[in-house]
This record gives C-alpha cells, sequence and structure tokens, in this order.
C-alpha cells in the first residue's frame, strides 16, 4: 500500500507540472474573436486576372474592333462684307476684287466616333457628331475605311444612325443597360482629340440623369471614365465587353474631362435605332398637352396637399388628351398608376409608349381623382393649335 501511495502522489505531481507548463492540453477549441474569410484557393474554374481587376484587357479586345473613328466635311459659306457684293463695285474692280477678298466657301473637317451595331454595317453615333456633314468617312481599327451614308438621326436624343457597305464586319455585344449598378466598372472607347482609339476606365457614377438641357428625352448613365472632345459617339462598355452605352457629353468647365461624363442607355439606343431603319424616324407617342411641375406656390395657391404632378395649362386642339376631356386646370399626377415628381418623368413615360397604344392618365380635377384612358398618337411634324 505504501508503494501505491508513492505512485498515486508522483503521478499527480506530473500531471500537475504539465498542465502549468502546458495548458493548452486541457483548453478547448474556441471561435476566434475576429472571424477572418480567407480568399478562395485559385482553380481552374476560377476567373482570370483579364476578367478581372488586374487587367481589362480581353473587354477591350471584344468591343474595341467595334468601335471606329468618324471624320466628317462640310462645305460652309465664308461671310464677307456686303460692300463687296455690291455689283457697281464688281464691275469696277472685276476679278481682281475675287484675289483680294478670297474664296467664298470653306471645307470644315470634325472627328468622333461610332460604334458598329450589326453585320449589314449599321453604326451609332451621336447627331452632333455628323450633323449638317457633307461627308462622312469612317475608319475601323483593321485599318479599312469607307464612306458612310445617313440613314436617319434623331436631334431629341442626339443620335444618328449612319450605314457602311464592308464585310466581315466587327460587331460589338449588346450588354442589359437596365441592370446596371453604381460602383460597376465600366470602360470608354472613342478617339478623342483625333489622337487615336483610346481606353479610359471609371465606374458609373449614378444612373437615371435627367433634367440636365441636353436633350429632349434624358436618361443618362453618368460616368467617371474620361470621355473628351472626340469621343462622343463612342462606346461605354461594361467590364466584359458588353456595350452599355452611347458616349455624348460631359460637364466641364475647362472643355477636357472632369470626371462628370454621360452615355445614353444603349436600351434607349436600340430603340431609336430600330425605328430609324423600320421608319426613317423614331416613333413616339404623344398626348397634346402643355404643362408646368407643381410648384409650392402653385400647390399653396390650389389647395393642394402634396406638391407633385404636372399642372395641365393648354390642351391641343383635337389631340389625344382634348379628345378624352382632358382641361387645362387639371393636375396629372400618375400615368399607368405609377405616380411622378417631375416633368422629364411623365415626357419619358408617354413616350415609351408607341403610337395607337392605350394609356392611363390620373388627373386631380376639383380635388377629386379621375382616370381617363387615351391612345397616343405620334407627334406631329408641325406644332397644332393649343388650345387654352
Amino acid at each position: 500500500m505504501l508503494y501505491l501511495g508513492r505512485a498515486i502522489v508522483l503521478g499527480l505531481a506530473i500531471a500537475f507540472i504539465l498542465v502549468i507548463a502546458w495548458p493548452s492540453l486541457t483548453s478547448k477549441s474556441r471561435t476566434p474573436v475576429v472571424e477572418i474569410h480567407q480568399a478562395a484557393p485559385v482553380t481552374a474554374s476560377s476567373p482570370t486576372p483579364a476578367s478581372g481587376p488586374a487587367s481589362y484587357s480581353q473587354a477591350v479586345d471584344n468591343a474595341a474592333p467595334a468601335v471606329v473613328n468618324i471624320n466628317t466635311a462640310k462645305v460652309v459659306k465664308v461671310q464677307q462684307h456686303p460692300f463687296f457684293d455690291d455689283p457697281i463695285f464688281r464691275q469696277f474692280f472685276g476679278r481682281q476684287l475675287d484675289n483680294l477678298v478670297g474664296p467664298k466657301q470653306r471645307v470644315v473637317t470634325s472627328l468622333g466616333s461610332g460604334v458598329i451595331i450589326s453585320h449589314e454595317g449599321y453604326i451609332l453615333t451621336n447627331n452632333h457628331v455628323i450633323k449638317d456633314a457633307d461627308a462622312i468617312q469612317v475608319s475601323l481599327r483593321d485599318g479599312r475605311t469607307a464612306s458612310a451614308k445617313l440613314v436617319g438621326a434623331d436631334t431629341d436624343t442626339d443620335l444618328a444612325v449612319l450605314k457602311i457597305e464592308l464585310e466581315n464586319l466587327p460587331v460589338i455585344v449588346i450588354g442589359n443597360s437596365d441592370m446596371i449598378r453604381v460602383g460597376d466598372v465600366v470602360l470608354a472607347i472613342g478617339n478623342p482629340f483625333g489622337v487615336g482609339q483610346t481606353v479610359t476606365m471609371g465606374i458609373i457614377s449614378a444612373t437615371g440623369r435627367s433634367r440636365l438641357g441636353i436633350n429632349t428625352f434624358e436618361n443618362f448613365i453618368q460616368t467617371d471614365a474620361a470621355i473628351n472632345p472626340g469621343n462622343s459617339g463612342g462606346a461605354l462598355i461594361d467590364a466584359y465587353g458588353n456595350l452599355l452605352g452611347i458616349n455624348t457629353a460631359i460637364f466641364s468647365k475647362s472643355g477636357g474631362s472632369q470626371g462628370i461624363g454621360f452615355a445614353i442607355p444603349v436600351s434607349m439606343a436600340q430603340a431609336v435605332l430600330r425605328d430609324i431603319i423600320e421608319h426613317g424616324r423614331p416613333l413616339r407617342g404623344w398626348l397634346g398637352i402643355d404643362g408646368n411641375p407643381v410648384t409650392p406656390e402653385i400647390a399653396r395657391s390650389l389647395g393642394l396637399k402634396k406638391i407633385e404632378g404636372i399642372l395641365i395649362v393648354g390642351v391641343y386642339r383635337n389631340g389625344p388628351a382634348h379628345k378624352s376631356g382632358v382641361e387645362p386646370g387639371d393636375i396629372m399626377v400618375a400615368i399607368d398608376g405609377k405616380r411622378f415628381t417631375h416633368a422629364q418623368e411623365a415626357l419619358m413615360a408617354i413616350s415609351n409608349h408607341r403610337p395607337g397604344e392605350q394609356l392611363t392618365l390620373t388627373v386631380l380635377r376639383e380635388g377629386q381623382e379621375k382616370q381617363i384612358t387615351i391612345t397616343v398618337i405620334e407627334r406631329p411634324q408641325e406644332a397644332p393649335t393649343l388650345r387654352k
């Protein structure tokens, strides 16, 4: 018993020493205070650097061949003093006067960009790039050039459609501009200042920009990707090379990029493209009303509880709204059940309806909401008579 007691005491002493020296032998596994999420190991199916933040070269390779340079030329009349056109004066000096005053015309050139949309040779660009041009020359990235024909233009969105006759044309892939989010990486491709095709990178800064006074119909994508003169009409693409918009304008006090650029969403550009190709012009809905946004002063004078909607100040005679019973003084507060706060939103909602389609107008009349169903028509070429 004596030996057994000594063995037990010795064992307890050794165990005590081990616990003091190595406490981890008796501790249980614990959850760390801060959980660190390690990056997944790279496998064969992991994205390659070309499609991730390390490089966007693959996106550029996919899209850049379909982005073209556009050179335009137009003949303008040189302004001269009326004295030089006086018949008596010209009779006295004869041909010597022509040598003195120089030519009456000169050729003005400008630069821009465009995007090849189809294998048939249709190109989207800005209207201001080709406006009043007498000749349009398109240069491809592969070195080929071709004269372009103007298929049609839309001044309300500043879009134009050109067509070239070349085979084996590179075509850009159309993206989904309705699914973009602020913070998405985008690339702008164009020909700034005529230096040659250039790619710049940024993010989407905002979507649905309107009330800028640039175009009649505005729904711009805002980006901080550098857009400079000559980029107009070029492509705004996503990180995979899909077309999201047509670069159109910049906000700048210096004339160069200051990180605020605007592009027309490709969803809007596609609709204009289809209409121009099929009908020669965009087809947009029109109601025949004239209105002003409801301001706090107007709301107060009319006793309105909310500051919203459009005060209809005029109705065009025999227009859709007039025939459906809309009256001056009505306050338009919703279209197809969707309420709006700005006149631009109402304008876009009406124009998005095709001629012949019906929409439901919600108006506030004498303090009561009234639903009016109207069949929209195409905007007339000549302004009709306004019924006040």
